[in-house]
């Protein structure tokens, strides 16, 4: 039967359209909400693996526009004012979640090397998607926002290179070579730094061919080419399109104020869709009856991870003296997983079906990824309520521009 994507994306968003009436009675976070709906879509079949496959070019548009708005928040003066707060932050919050993962499976439960390291290297990464969700449902400013923003923003950059350092360790030991520390760290951070370095050249061109066009239709084509273009390029390099495109945001931020708040406005025009559809198609790839299999081992994932998020982007927040409102509540506001963590899995889920790596390999990849997509559940339920509690608490919900 030819699968009609006309159909299913008229009844996605009907049913969008429901949940956001719903949540919003209910008072709780849209992208808890669409999670759930999506969750199940996927259980009762209506989204099955044939339509996510075909509907899978939108998750990567909608990550694209998500990355972009993260950008275009990271303005110089005001990460400068928060000073060196936002890098205590990301640093300890990204090695105490790889540390506490990797110690509480290896050690704790007994659990393999190879597996405790992926599953450690995975959790270090924070999704940006819910949070910036979050952030503009509620319309929350000051300085716990800001510091949200850059740190989601910048924490996968760390994030990216601790995994391909740990995914290169796994291959080798799997398959019996010895690992080599410096090319492995190189060939991570040349990746991050490609990502950057395209992202900060398109906004370049984007600037100099826009900055005295004040034409919103113009504005609207060449930024939907800058985004469609860095997603195809960064696909083709095998680099971060959320690295890239961020940057790209970034760069046009701080080189024409004006022009990226042109650029925001027609993209919030938009976004509610697009966010949408990430967390309903999200939800889709999440089977719940693989709770009762993994038992105590993804159980035991979830708690570490929250462990080490909280407790290393507390200490960062500590060590960098940031302010009292930073310092008690951003390590609460870091916990979603899905968008960067699944691209991860789902990365450690081809390289290791490979036939060279054998069963060992397949076998690894599959407790990998079952693990993340079921934990995700609760931290794209849990996560957006504590982030708005946290807001609330530090009084930036629904404050003036």
């Amino acid at each position: 039967m030819e699968i009609n994507l006309f159909i299913y994306l008229a009844a996605i968003f009907l049913a969008a359209y429901g949940t956001k009436g719903l949540t919003s009675w209910m008072r709780i976070p849209e992208v808890t909400g669409y999670v759930l709906l999506g969750v199940l879509f996927g259980t009762v079949g209506f989204l099955n693996e044939g339509v996510l496959e075909h509907l899978e070019f939108l998750t990567s548009i909608a990550l694209g526009i998500i990355s972009f708005l993260i950008g275009i928040e990271l303005r110089w003066d005001v990460i400068k004012k928060l000073g060196r707060s936002i890098g205590f932050i990301v640093f300890f919050e990204v090695v105490f979640t790889f540390a506490v993962v990797f110690l509480a499976l290896f050690y704790g439960l007994g659990a393999d090397l190879n597996m405790s390291l992926l599953l450690g290297a995975v959790a270090s990464a924070t999704a940006p998607a819910a949070t910036v969700a979050v952030i503009r449902q509620y319309k929350a400013r000051g300085p716990l926002t800001s510091t949200i923003l850059a740190v989601v923003g910048l924490d996968d950059a760390l994030a990216l290179i601790v995994y391909v350092f740990v995914q290169a360790f796994v291959s080798a030991s799997l398959l019996g070579q010895r690992l080599q520390p410096l090319q492995t760290l190189g060939t991570a951070a040349l990746s991050v730094v490609i990502a950057l370095g395209i992202g900060a050249l398109g906004a370049l061109v984007f600037v100099v061919m826009l900055r005295r066009i004040r034409n919103n239709d113009w504005i609207l084509m060449f930024l939907a080419a800058a985004i469609f273009g860095l997603l195809g390029l960064t696909q083709i390099l095998g680099v971060s399109e959320l690295l890239a495109i961020m940057m790209f945001g970034a760069v046009v931020v701080n080189g024409s104020p004006i022009l990226a708040k042109k650029g925001e406005g027609l993209m919030e025009a938009y976004s509610p869709l697009f966010l949408a559809l990430f967390f309903i198609l999200g939800g889709a790839h999440l089977d719940i009856r693989l709770v009762g299999s993994l038992g105590i081992l993804g159980l035991a994932y979830f708690f570490a991870r929250t462990l080490g998020k909280v407790s290393g982007a507390t200490l960062g927040a500590y060590l960098g003296r940031a302010q009292k409102s930073v310092r008690n509540r951003i390590g609460f506001s870091l916990l979603p997983q899905v968008g960067v963590a699944l691209a991860l899995a789902l990365a450690t889920q081809r390289e290791f079906t490979q036939t060279r790596y054998g069963q060992a390999g397949i076998d690894l990849a599959v407790t990998v990824i079952n693990i993340l997509l079921m934990t995700t559940v609760l931290t794209e339920i849990i996560g957006p309520l504590l982030t708005r509690r946290a807001l609330k608490k530090a009084g930036e919900v629904d404050q003036a521009p």
